[in-house]
Protein backbone atom coordinates (compact mmCIF):
# COMPACT_ATOMS: atom_id res chain seq x y z
CA UNK A 1 0.00 0.00 0.00
CA UNK A 2 1.18 3.28 -0.68
CA UNK A 3 1.82 6.29 1.78
CA UNK A 4 0.10 9.45 1.15
CA UNK A 5 1.01 12.57 1.87
CA UNK A 6 -1.47 15.92 2.62
CA UNK A 7 0.03 19.19 1.58
CA UNK A 8 -1.58 22.35 2.55
CA UNK A 9 -0.29 25.17 0.38
CA UNK A 10 -1.32 28.47 2.01
CA UNK A 11 -2.41 31.47 -0.18
CA UNK A 12 -2.84 33.93 2.68
CA UNK A 13 -3.36 33.80 6.32
CA UNK A 14 -5.84 36.79 7.33
CA UNK A 15 -6.07 36.19 10.91
CA UNK A 16 -2.98 34.75 13.14
CA UNK A 17 -5.40 34.26 15.96
CA UNK A 18 -7.43 31.78 14.36
CA UNK A 19 -4.80 30.13 12.84
CA UNK A 20 -3.34 29.53 16.08
CA UNK A 21 -6.51 28.10 17.69
CA UNK A 22 -6.79 25.90 14.02
CA UNK A 23 -2.91 25.01 14.80
CA UNK A 24 -3.59 23.87 18.88
CA UNK A 25 -6.37 21.43 17.46
CA UNK A 26 -4.63 20.14 14.27
CA UNK A 27 -1.64 18.84 15.33
CA UNK A 28 -3.19 16.96 18.24
CA UNK A 29 -5.51 15.53 15.55
CA UNK A 30 -3.29 14.89 12.76
CA UNK A 31 -0.99 12.89 14.90
CA UNK A 32 -3.45 10.56 17.01
CA UNK A 33 -4.63 9.68 13.27
CA UNK A 34 -1.02 8.35 12.37
CA UNK A 35 0.14 11.59 10.38
CA UNK A 36 3.76 12.18 10.67
CA UNK A 37 4.76 15.80 10.31
CA UNK A 38 7.57 16.58 7.51
CA UNK A 39 8.15 19.86 6.90
CA UNK A 40 6.22 22.88 7.82
CA UNK A 41 6.64 27.02 7.73
CA UNK A 42 7.10 28.91 5.47
CA UNK A 43 8.94 28.33 1.98
CA UNK A 44 13.02 29.29 1.83
CA UNK A 45 12.50 29.52 -1.64
CA UNK A 46 9.32 30.02 -4.50
CA UNK A 47 9.83 29.57 -8.36
CA UNK A 48 7.59 29.95 -11.28
CA UNK A 49 3.61 31.19 -9.22
CA UNK A 50 4.78 29.92 -5.54
CA UNK A 51 3.56 31.62 -2.85
CA UNK A 52 5.68 32.79 0.00
CA UNK A 53 3.18 31.27 2.29
CA UNK A 54 2.78 28.61 4.77
CA UNK A 55 3.43 25.23 3.41
CA UNK A 56 2.73 22.17 5.55
CA UNK A 57 3.47 18.27 4.66
CA UNK A 58 2.04 15.70 6.08
CA UNK A 59 2.97 11.52 5.95
CA UNK A 60 0.03 9.08 6.05
CA UNK A 61 0.34 5.10 5.71
CA UNK A 62 -2.75 5.52 3.53
CA UNK A 63 -4.84 7.68 1.22
CA UNK A 64 -8.05 6.00 3.76
CA UNK A 65 -5.87 7.26 6.67
CA UNK A 66 -5.12 10.68 5.53
CA UNK A 67 -9.17 11.11 4.36
CA UNK A 68 -10.18 9.82 7.90
CA UNK A 69 -7.79 12.13 9.89
CA UNK A 70 -9.48 15.13 7.88
CA UNK A 71 -12.90 14.03 8.18
CA UNK A 72 -12.69 12.66 11.89
CA UNK A 73 -14.64 15.09 14.56
CA UNK A 74 -11.41 15.94 16.08
CA UNK A 75 -9.77 17.78 12.60
CA UNK A 76 -13.26 19.07 11.57
CA UNK A 77 -13.62 21.24 15.24
CA UNK A 78 -9.89 22.26 14.09
CA UNK A 79 -11.28 23.28 10.46
CA UNK A 80 -14.31 25.36 12.63
CA UNK A 81 -11.76 27.12 14.60
CA UNK A 82 -9.50 28.61 11.64
CA UNK A 83 -12.89 29.53 9.81
CA UNK A 84 -11.90 32.30 8.07
CA UNK A 85 -8.49 33.07 8.98
CA UNK A 86 -6.41 31.76 6.17
CA UNK A 87 -7.20 30.54 2.33
CA UNK A 88 -4.83 27.33 1.95
CA UNK A 89 -5.17 24.91 -0.90
CA UNK A 90 -5.23 20.89 0.86
CA UNK A 91 -4.23 18.01 -1.30
CA UNK A 92 -4.09 14.39 -0.35
CA UNK A 93 -1.15 13.26 -3.05
CA UNK A 94 -0.65 9.36 -3.08
CA UNK A 95 3.10 8.67 -2.90
CA UNK A 96 4.63 6.43 -5.67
Amino acid sequence: MAKAYWVSAYRAVKDADKLAAYAKLAGPAITAGGGRFLARGLPVKVYEYGLAQRTVLIEFDSVEQAKAVHDSPDYQAALAALGDGAERDLRIVEGV
